[in-house]
């Protein structure tokens, strides 16, 4: 309400100044509405610090080996063509998909399919996701501490031994980022949220989980 009453306000001092209506546009709401969003979501951000050893029992919980990327990618020959339009600017490929001797990525989707016949369903829809599409905290929480736990690559190290969660303040910060002010997170925002968190990437990296849930 606080963004329409300004723009408002800037309409009413723009019109006077000119002595004519001025036009304001659903573009520069929704322009100031998007602004207000990344400020708030910024501010809530640097607002939370979570102990990185906390933060990678999450990470190695719903972290995988795994993932599907570019369908197209697949078509490459990896030959090193000069004109290959599967090359990116550094010089690498785009890859149809990725495999890591550890835990690496939380991949954004919960199930994806190639036209090649390829399928990948990830741990985290299926794993917390057990009885329906959509979770409340408390849920969510407990179905993430059941998760096996694994040492992934990035963050401090942790033996399985001593991953147990204990502390489930770091779960449920997560819960608040991913869910926002709902009451339950649904299996669609999670993915759509994780996104967010990737910088529109595939999968999010401990870079990513450790820079959302402050474990720097």
């Amino acid at each position: 309400m606080k963004i329409v009453k300004v723009i408002g306000s800037l309409c009413l001092i723009n019109s006077a100044s000119a002595f004519a209506p001025s036009r304001c546009t659903m573009s520069t709401h929704r322009s100031s509405s998007l602004h207000a969003d990344v400020a708030e979501a910024e501010s809530d951000v640097a607002a939370i610090t979570t102990d990185p050893k906390e933060a990678v029992k999450l990470f190695g919980r719903l972290a995988e080996k795994y993932i599907m990327l570019d369908s197209t990618a697949g078509m490459c020959c990896y030959s090193a063509c000069s004109d290959c339009e599967y090359r990116e600017p550094g010089g690498g490929y785009r890859m149809a998909d990725q495999s890591s001797a550890r835990p690496k990525w939380i991949p954004c989707y919960d199930h994806r399919e190639f036209g090649s016949g390829k399928e990948h369903t990830t741990k985290w829809s299926t794993d917390i996701f057990t009885e329906g599409p959509a979770v409340t905290k408390e849920e969510f929480i407990e179905r993430v501490k059941k998760i096996e736990f694994a040492p992934p690559l990035g963050g401090p190290f942790l033996a399985k031994s001593a991953a147990a969660i204990e502390d489930e303040s770091a779960a449920a910060a997560l819960f608040d980022i991913l869910a926002g002010e709902k009451e339950k997170l649904t299996r669609f925002r999670m993915g759509k949220e994780m996104k967010v968190i990737s910088g529109g990437e595939e999968g999010v990296t401990w870079n990513h989980f450790s820079t959302a849930l402050g474990a720097k």
